[in-house]
């Protein structure tokens, strides 16, 4: 159940609001080489392309939530998500992901969804953050064109 409601999520609004959650565990197996999760099935992983496209797009969108770049943030989403995201999940975004610091790849895969189809996705967590379990990730999922059509920050509770 808790799967079905999480790809809702990815479907509507909420989508963008940050949540506290428990029990987020994302994968953590690395490729040495590319700190990409390699423990998904093959047909499942993103291509090195793919993967370079999707976290250039992520990481342009978070230089521009940086300096809180309106116009920028917008081009680089789909245009579903413009027609869903205001200025009070922008703020929520820029309280709640740490613009200042870098970020590590953590898992690259497709994110399936309700009808069957999936899309791009891409987790990540804060390169200083050296715990087995990562205190924060952050899911970004694509349209396969790179267009972002959400973010959402996990903050692990005790």
């Amino acid at each position: 159940m808790k799967k079905i409601l999480l790809v809702l999520s990815v479907l509507s609004a909420p989508f963008f609001l940050s949540q506290k959650t428990k029990n987020v565990k994302p994968e953590t197996k690395k490729n040495t080489n590319t700190n990409v999760a390699t423990d998904v099935k093959p047909s499942l992983s993103l291509t090195k392309e793919e993967i370079e496209l999707y976290n250039g797009k992520f990481l342009k969108f978070i230089a521009a939530l940086k300096i809180s770049d309106r116009k920028a943030m917008d081009e680089l989403l789909s245009e579903k998500a413009k027609k869903m995201v205001t200025d009070v999940v922008y703020q929520k975004l820029a309280t709640d992901i740490k613009t200042n610091k870098t970020f590590q790849i953590i898992k690259a895969s497709y994110k399936p969804l309700i009808d069957g189809s999936s899309l791009p996705m891409i987790q990540y967590k804060y390169s200083d953050d050296k715990a087995a379990e990562p205190k924060e990730v952050i899911t970004a999922v694509f349209e396969t064109d790179g267009k972002i059509m959400g973010i959402k920050p996990y903050k692990m509770m005790k």
